[in-house]
């Protein structure tokens, strides 16, 4: 009775709102740090379009974007296993002077 007790009050409860669980595409992800956290801006970049604006930005501790690219790497790996090897194809270079420059 205790051990259910304990998984009770480990067990976290999150959310989904809808209009989050729509989502937000990205193709390019811009990433900046400070000796505090690190700031990953998303952005939609569209073919003919000179001009883009990022459309999420998130904020996290060192050690939460650690954790991040370790659970990406592991989950890249296991689509990969079942999937194929994804392809990384050559994207043309994005301008220096494109996007945002972070500061914290």
């Amino acid at each position: 009775m205790a051990d259910n007790k304990n998984q009770n009050q480990n067990q976290l409860n999150i959310e989904l709102d809808e209009d989050i669980a729509d989502g937000t595409y990205s193709n390019l992800a811009i990433i900046n740090h400070s000796v505090s956290e690190f700031v990953v801006d998303f952005v939609n970049i569209m073919p003919g379009r000179p001009k883009s604006k990022v459309k999420s930005r998130i904020i996290l501790t060192p050690q939460h974007a650690k954790r991040l690219l370790k659970a990406l790497s592991d989950n890249v790996n296991r689509f990969e296993k079942a999937n194929g090897e994804i392809k990384d194809y050559d994207q043309p270079p994005i301008p220096m002077n494109f996007g945002p420059t972070g500061e914290a």
